[in-house]
C-alpha cells in the first residue's frame, strides 16, 4: 500500500482492489473465504490492510465479515469506529448468536465487524479450540470473505494458529521497517503451523516516486481535467449503476502481479516499489529450507502445537 497522501489517493484505492482481485484468482478451483492477515513485527500495518481488504471486497459486492483477532491488542474498532455490544468470547461459547454481536462497519451492509472483549484469557486456545473451528465452517456459508486480523508472527503464536485452520494466510511487511531475518522467520513459523501463505503485502511503499503506471493516471487526468477527488454524480440516480470508481488491474502479465506461493529458493529479495507505486504487487517472503537449529528439532510455534495436541492441516 502506497503512503497515506492525499496525492496517492487514487493509488492507494488501485493497490487495495488489485490485492482484492489477485486474492479472488489466489484459487481458482478451491476459492478462498476465510483469510488470516499478519505481519512479522508491530506497526507494519496489518490492521489498515484488514480494513482497507473488507472495504474493497464488501464494495465489489461481496458480503464480509471482519474479525478482530488480535485479543492482546485490540485496534480494529477504533479504526471502524465501530464497537459492538458482544464480541468473539460470547459467540463461541453461545452466550449469544452472531446476529446479536456482528455490527454493520459499511453503509451498504454487505461488511460487517466482529470484536473480541477485552481481558480474554489464553486468546491461543480460543483460535485452536473446537468451537472456533465450528465458527469458521459456519462462517464459510454465510459470507463470501472473513477477514481475521491477529497479532505480530514473532510476537505471540495466535496468528500462526488461526493460519492453520484459515483458507489463506497473507504476510504484510512495511517498506524499510521489517528486518530480513524477522520476516523470514515469520513466514517459516507460518508455513510450520500448516498456514496456507498465498503472499506478502508491501505497505507504505512511496508511491510518488514510482514509474509510469501512476503517472499515466495523473497524466490522463490533467489532459481531460478531471478531478480524482471530485467525482460529479449523473444527472440521475438511475442513470447509471453503481461501478467501482478505480478499475481492477488487468492481467497478470502487468505490472501488479497476482499473489503466488513463495518459491523455494534462500532469502528474501529486496522489494522495490512497485510501477505507479501500487504495493498490491505480491512478493513472496522466502524462508530457509530448514530452521537454523535443523530440520528435525520443533520450533516455538511448533513445541506450542505439539504440546497443545493439535496436528497442521496436510496439505
Amino acid at each position: 500500500m502506497p503512503r497515506k497522501r492525499t496525492a496517492d489517493r487514487q493509488a492507494l484505492q488501485n493497490a487495495v482492489k488489485t490485492l482484492a482481485a489477485n486474492i479472488r484468482f489466489a484459487s481458482v478451483d478451491d476459492p478462498v473465504c476465510t483469510i488470516c492477515v499478519t505481519s512479522a513485527v508491530p506497526s507494519e500495518g496489518k490492521t489498515t490492510v484488514s480494513v482497507a481488504l473488507a472495504r474493497a471486497f464488501a464494495e465489489g459486492g461481496s458480503r464480509v465479515l471482519l474479525v478482530e483477532g488480535d485479543m492482546r491488542r485490540r485496534s480494529l474498532a477504533t479504526a471502524l469506529g465501530r464497537h459492538g455490544r458482544h464480541g468473539l468470547y460470547a459467540v463461541l461459547s453461545g452466550k449469544h448468536a452472531l446476529a446479536e454481536a456482528a455490527v454493520r462497519a459499511d453503509a451498504s451492509g454487505r461488511l460487517l465487524f466482529l470484536d473480541a472483549e477485552p481481558g480474554i484469557p489464553n486468546p491461543a486456545d480460543v483460535l485452536q479450540s473446537k468451537r472456533f473451528h465450528s465458527f469458521l465452517t459456519q462462517l464459510r456459508a454465510q459470507f463470501d470473505f472473513v477477514i481475521i486480523d491477529t497479532p505480530p508472527v514473532t510476537a505471540f503464536v495466535d496468528a500462526a494458529v488461526a493460519g492453520s485452520v484459515t483458507d489463506a494466510t497473507v504476510l504484510v511487511v512495511r517498506q524499510d521497517y521489517a528486518h530480513r531475518e524477522d520476516v523470514s522467520a515469520a513466514y517459516e513459523q507460518l508455513v510450520q503451523a500448516g498456514a496456507n501463505v498465498i503472499g506478502t503485502v508491501l505497505n507504505c511503499c512511496d508511491a510518488a516516486s514510482s514509474g509510469h503506471y501512476y503517472g499515466y493516471y495523473k497524466e490522463y487526468g490533467e489532459e481531460k481535467n478531471d478531478s480524482y477527488d471530485v467525482v460529479t454524480p449523473p444527472p440521475s440516480a438511475n442513470d447509471f449503476a453503481p461501478v467501482s470508481s478505480v478499475p481492477v488491474a488487468p492481467a497478470a502479465s502487468q505490472a501488479q502481479a497476482p499473489i503466488s506461493a513463495a518459491p523455494r529458493s534462500r532469502g528474501v529479495r529486496q522489494v522495490s516499489a512497485p510501477a505507479g507505486g501500487v504495493a498490491a504487487r505480491v512478493k513472496p517472503v522466502v524462508p530457509p529450507a530448514t530452521s537454523a537449529t535443523g530440520s528435525n528439532n520443533l520450533d516455538q510455534t511448533s513445541a506450542f502445537l505439539k504440546k497443545a495436541g493439535y496436528t497442521p492441516r496436510q496439505g
